[in-house]
């Protein structure tokens, strides 16, 4: 028997890659597909191409490791699947192994890893927005736009206009509601979110206390993981799940609330990603099963606070970890009608992602500006005076090729309803 290209931790397995029957049915909303047509670079191709992997019949550097890095991960094939296939777990498991066993350029390998030595990080990243004030303020970001290799570009053009009072300030560690507790809740703040959008982190806790929760906010909190592990750094993710677990486990809260699609994603599979560790198994499982994206918990919350009229028409974006990973699509929908004037549109090809995919519009900056430009037209198709989505990667990237319409996090559009005041938008990149 030939032996398999795969090392002997965690390789995808032989059982989920039979299950996939090759039917062609993922292929209308796998992204790279609808950009190149290529068999390669569809869900069912990649498969083939784990499976040959698995076999030992080719090797994972080279062509093997170009189709499976060209992989968003967004998961619509996941949704669209007949069969039922887990090509999430396929993907989590094989992009490991590129990681431990494919030697990337010196190039490639410093740009990733600055990439994780930063946005990890919310000390870090405070400096890099000071950084980044004063080179938005000076005028270099437009200089250096002419100059800049493909993907620095790229990074450049995703940095928010940074406003050092938010990326400095703190959350109340508890914020209790005026009348009687509802629910008792836990409020990962998280780490680019905390720094460059903390008003929606402001923003959640202002609405569900609103709503009658009692809302914690622990201080020592930190990255979960989320980057790492759509990345395939998994010894990353695995650090990061543990300090999280450990932070919020002796938290007597009812549910643990996340207002990023990519971290809610990642934290409820902590079950799943320590799995083979004794001393973190039942923990992390105990914990996956208390988190809830902001959404689930306001749409079972009968309304209690009074909603003042917005009469616009909102366009909500499906953010592909919210829509195709957590399977959440109603709930933000649901919530966000009980806003009186309110008109909410749903986007053409809304199944297809638009191309942030965590660090993937840095990494892979060609076919993520193709999917950025085609939202962005998709969006502009059905005339919305605001768009709404709930992962700040997708706000980020759209606001790349869409600075003429605003756009914010569905709790952001609650809270102004609520406050009866104006809705805000999102900072624009430079």
């Amino acid at each position: 028997m030939t032996e398999s290209s795969f090392d002997a931790t965690h390789p995808p397995s032989r059982e989920l890659l039979n299950e996939c029957v090759h039917c062609g049915f993922c292929l209308p909303t796998c992204p790279t597909y609808q950009l190149w047509g290529e068999e390669m670079d569809s869900p069912r191709g990649r498969i083939y191409l784990m499976d040959l992997a698995e076999r030992g019949e080719i090797e994972l550097e080279g062509a093997f490791t170009e189709h499976i890095d060209a992989c968003l991960g967004c998961m619509a094939c996941v949704t669209s699947c007949p069969s039922g296939v887990q090509y999430d777990r396929l993907l989590e498991a094989t992009r490991p192994q590129i990681e431990r066993n494919v030697p990337r350029p010196r190039s490639d390998r410093w740009f990733r890893n600055g990439i994780f030595a930063l946005f990890p990080y919310r000390r870090r990243l405070r400096a890099a927005a000071v950084a980044g004030a004063l080179y938005q303020k000076t005028g270099l970001a437009k200089l250096a736009e002419r100059v800049l290799p493909p993907r620095l570009r790229a990074a450049q053009s995703l940095m928010p206009e940074v406003r050092l009072s938010s990326a400095f300030a703190s959350l109340p560690r508890r914020v209790r509601p005026d009348g009687p507790v509802r629910r008792r809740v836990a409020l990962l703040s998280g780490c680019v979110q905390d720094v460059f959008f903390h008003e929606v982190n402001t923003a959640t806790q202002r609405v569900l206390a609103a709503e009658g929760c009692e809302v914690l906010t622990p201080r020592d909190q930190g990255c979960c993981g989320a980057l790492g592990l759509h990345a395939g750094r998994e010894t990353h993710a695995r650090e990061r799940a543990k300090q999280t677990i450990a932070t919020f486990e002796k938290l007597p809260v009812d549910d643990i609330v996340v207002n990023v699609a990519g971290c809610g994603s990642s934290m409820k599979e902590y079950g799943h990603l320590l799995a083979d560790d004794p001393e973190w198994t039942e923990r992390a499982q105990a914990f996956s099963a208390k988190v809830r994206d902001v959404s689930e918990v306001l749409a079972e919350l009968e309304p209690q606070a009074e909603r003042h009229p917005v009469d616009a028409t909102v366009a909500y974006h499906d953010a592909c970890h919210l829509g195709h990973a957590q399977g959440i699509r109603e709930q933000p929908r649901s919530v966000l009608r009980t806003i009186p004037g309110l008109r909410l549109v749903d986007l053409p090809e809304a199944e297809l992602c638009c191309g942030s995919a965590g660090i993937y519009n840095m990494v892979q900056p060609e076919p993520a500006e193709e999917l950025g430009k085609r939202k962005a037209d998709n969006v502009r198709s059905v005339n919305p005076d605001l768009l709404v989505t709930a992962n700040p990667g997708c706000l980020l990237q759209m606001r790349r090729y869409l600075d003429d319409v605003p756009m914010m996090h569905p709790v952001q559009l609650l809270d102004a309803s609520i406050r009866g005041t104006t809705p805000g938008r999102t900072p624009a990149p430079r």
